[in-house]
């Protein structure tokens, strides 16, 4: 049994996609607890496809395409935000127009060029397997910058996760708190497409820290429940996929949902039957 476990990561492309997966795993879930606690999901998915477009203009030139997928974001979080000020409209419209709008730009910029179905499926479900050294590195140092805003705008972020207004009246900038929250989801995003792609990172970021709020309370104790839950859902599908030879990317998002739903099963059996103990009490105590 122990060998199963083991004899994969002897290979070095199994060790590296542990290791992308494990950091990818740490900032998403410190930032998606936020992202979960402020009902950002659709920003988040918007987001996720928002990179596209930068990452297709990248792809062709030949340039970086960590660059391209940070102008892309920033256009993205712009648009967003001058959408929302000058419209009568809703923050989930103005998201949801620039979501298909970006993701359509995307998609057209890519299939202008003649391997279109190769290089979106690589670029929408990423390749943890294929990571190299320079790829570790990008991603250990946004996990570092991750950690550091993290408990740096805690306080500012807590607060404005309950309540705008009372963010606004300690004066904790709540405008400049979201644009912070944005730029974090932006750059979990941004760093991490090489691994599970531009489509499935929006699993990371909302499938363990939704997992953790179903299990503990203090935020806290949910971003450690969630980064243990998104690592186990790592190594579980970096072992399927070895084994079994499914994709890599998509296994391990697959698995972060399917956890939520086994945590959620679980959570409501457990209340059903103390609902039903305290039910038995009553009728047994109750006068004849």
């Amino acid at each position: 049994m122990v060998d199963l476990l083991l004899d994969p990561f002897v290979f070095e492309f199994m060790r590296n996609g542990l290791y992308a997966g494990l950091l990818t795993v740490v900032a998403a879930s410190l930032v998606g607890t936020w992202v979960v606690l402020r009902g950002l999901s659709f920003m988040g998915d918007a987001m996720a496809h928002g990179v596209l477009p930068g990452i297709a203009v990248a792809f062709l030139l030949g340039g970086n395409l960590l660059v391209g997928a940070a102008i892309s974001a920033a256009v993205m979080i712009a648009g967003v935000s001058l959408a929302s000020a000058r419209s009568r409209l809703g923050d989930d419209v103005a998201i949801g127009l620039l979501f298909v709008g970006m993701l359509a730009l995307g998609v057209a910029i890519i299939s202008a060029r003649g391997a279109y179905a190769g290089d979106l499926t690589t670029i929408l479900f990423g390749d943890p397997i294929g990571v190299t050294a320079g790829h570790l590195r990008t991603l250990l140092l946004a996990a570092t910058v991750t950690i550091v805003l993290t408990v740096a705008l805690y306080r500012p972020f807590l607060v404005l996760s309950f309540s705008r207004a009372k963010a606004l009246v300690l004066g904790m900038h709540p405008r400049l708190a979201h644009l912070a929250m944005l730029g974090l989801i932006a750059m979990v995003i941004v760093t991490s497409f090489r691994t599970v792609g531009t489509l499935l990172v929006f699993a990371f970021l909302i499938a363990p820290p939704a997992t953790a709020s179903l299990i503990a309370r203090r935020v806290p104790v949910m971003m450690l429940v969630s980064i243990l839950v998104g690592a186990i859902s790592v190594l579980a599908g970096l072992l399927i996929s070895f084994y079994f030879g499914t994709a890599t990317a998509a296994t391990i998002a697959g698995l972060t949902v399917l956890l939520y739903f086994v945590v959620l099963t679980v959570r409501e059996t457990i209340d059903a039957l103390r609902r039903w103990r305290s039910r038995s009490r009553r009728h047994a105590t109750a006068p004849a």
